[in-house]
């Protein structure tokens, strides 16, 4: 088949060539073909006639108003669901290999005859006006830290304008993680812009028929640093696209990075958000001209960071806990009866009681959990042994395995109120002297299978004596001869 290129070629050529033959020849196509179009002055396009007629019977003519109406009716109906009711209908009339052809005629009546789509309308964005801001999930990367996997989220931060981007590590989507990665991308960045914008996160924005628009904490935190709050229609994401496209390009760049860096485990969280920081310096390396004009009109930031924590007043229960965001935390049972507050953070919360700090401890992820810390509750647990082994958090009371594995020995040697006396009576050691050397000492118990008493602990403690470390191996040396005397004797192999 001649093309295009080979005529406009021939009609170069004939104003070169002496003649028609070797222009032919040059542009490769025949004599004659060369003669055709040098008559017609037309390329191949532009003579070929449109193929408006059909090559074989339609085999859908006689029930596609049946279709078309079913189409009109629910537009969202795919060609395969239309096919099998038409097989369903009409058996045998339809072999699946026709699937394709009907196909090919509902994507016709969708752009010819079906409902408008939807139209994204492109944006023009201008230097420090806007800023936007989304979590997304991190765990499809496979990063693991300490060779366990590294379940987290990012909140990412990005500036449309020059597509300037930042982020921070986190676990979930709640208002403190929101308020700390905000106030950390402001503050890395240097100033504010004008509006911020993020989606329908139940954190920042009320729900539909609630009076206000924005909740009284992310009011006040755009209140805090003179932002305008922006959010999103429902179900409408792509009107915060550039930082939806943003988190797909982001996570592609560290995967790149985690394939050259020859390893996805990190020794410490720590090592993983320094390798996090470096890739998104080098990502913004090349928007620099661009943020430079960001930069110049951006205003300036406060005076200082808004505390991101929320705030509770709770009581101690009798049972020496507070209840906090739908999870238990166990406090010093001298404060039992009082009432505390509680400042919650991204990570962790304190305990603060008459102005002064008196708990920190690890924020637990999700709700309905649990964190007992046995130090808070021993002294009384050894008053009342018989209250262990039906305790509601009793498995919080294993600081290790090793503990676990020590009541379970005493459960199966003494009654049950003597092995929780017992055990209780090693948790107290632990308490007051030192936890790891107690650990050490039941590592040393449990390996040279000795029964365990508290009495033994003690005495293992107080002594000093460490057990190997765990990592002493030793081989006996290899004795090549016994080798050499196998090789000289004939085995006899019987079936």
């Amino acid at each position: 088949m001649v093309t295009d290129r080979q005529v406009r070629l021939l009609m170069k050529l004939l104003q070169e060539e002496k003649s028609l033959s070797v222009a032919a020849a040059k542009a490769g196509m025949d004599e004659k073909t060369a003669r055709k179009y040098r008559a017609l002055r037309k390329t191949p396009s532009e003579v070929r006639r449109e193929h408006d007629w059909q090559t074989r019977k339609d085999p859908f003519s006689e029930v596609w108003e049946q279709i078309r109406s079913n189409l009109n009716i629910n537009p969202g109906l795919e060609a395969k669901t239309l096919f099998e009711d038409l097989q369903r209908r009409y058996p045998g009339r339809f072999a699946d290999g026709q699937l394709r052809t009907l196909q090919r005629r509902v994507k016709i009546w969708r752009a010819t005859e079906g409902p408008p789509r939807e139209v994204y309308f492109a944006q023009v964005y201008k230097p420090g006006v806007l800023c936007q801001s989304d979590f997304t999930s991190m765990n499809e990367l496979g990063v693991t830290i300490a060779g366990l996997l590294f379940d987290h989220l990012l909140y990412h931060f990005v500036l449309p304008y020059s597509n300037w981007e930042t982020g921070t590590i986190c676990f979930s989507e709640s208002f403190e993680s929101l308020s700390e990665g905000l106030q950390n991308a402001l503050w890395e960045l240097g100033g504010v812009a004008s509006e911020h914008r993020t989606d329908r996160l139940t954190t920042a924005v009320q729900k539909a028929d609630h009076p206000e628009e924005f909740t009284s904490r992310y009011r006040g935190l755009m209140k805090h640093y003179r932002l305008e709050g922006r959010k999103t229609q429902a179900a409408s994401p792509n009107e915060n696209g550039d930082v939806e496209q943003s988190h797909h390009r982001l996570k592609r760049a560290v995967d790149q990075a985690l394939m050259l860096r020859g390893s996805r485990d990190f020794a410490d969280r720590g090592e993983y958000a320094s390798f996090l920081g470096r890739l998104l310096k080098q990502l913004n390396a090349g928007r620099r001209d661009r943020f430079e004009e960001e930069l110049k009109v951006l205003r300036r930031l406060p005076e200082r960071r808004l505390e991101a924590c929320k705030r509770f007043k709770v009581r101690v229960t009798g049972g020496s806990t507070i209840r906090v965001n739908h999870n238990v935390y166990s406090v010093e049972s001298r404060m039992i009866g009082e009432s505390v507050d509680v400042r919650l953070y991204v990570e962790h919360l304190e305990v603060w009681y008459a102005q002064r700090k008196v708990e920190s401890i690890a924020r637990l992820r999700g709700e309905g959990k649990h964190r007992i810390e046995y130090r808070h509750i021993i002294d009384w647990l050894v008053r009342k042994p018989g209250a262990f082994e039906n305790y509601r958090y009793r498995d919080d009371l294993y600081p290790t395995s090793r503990f676990r594995m020590a009541y379970d020995e005493l459960r199966g040697r003494h009654s049950q109120q003597k092995a929780s006396r017992e055990y209780l009576s090693i948790l107290h050691l632990a308490a007051t002297e030192n936890e790891r050397r107690v650990d050490d000492a039941l590592r040393m118990l449990i390996g040279k299978n000795e029964r365990i008493t508290a009495e033994t602990i003690e005495e293992l403690v107080l002594s000093g004596d460490k057990p190997e470390p765990v990592t002493d191996v030793t081989i006996a040396d290899v004795d090549l001869g016994d080798y050499d005397a196998l090789l000289g004797e004939e085995a006899v192999v019987t079936c």
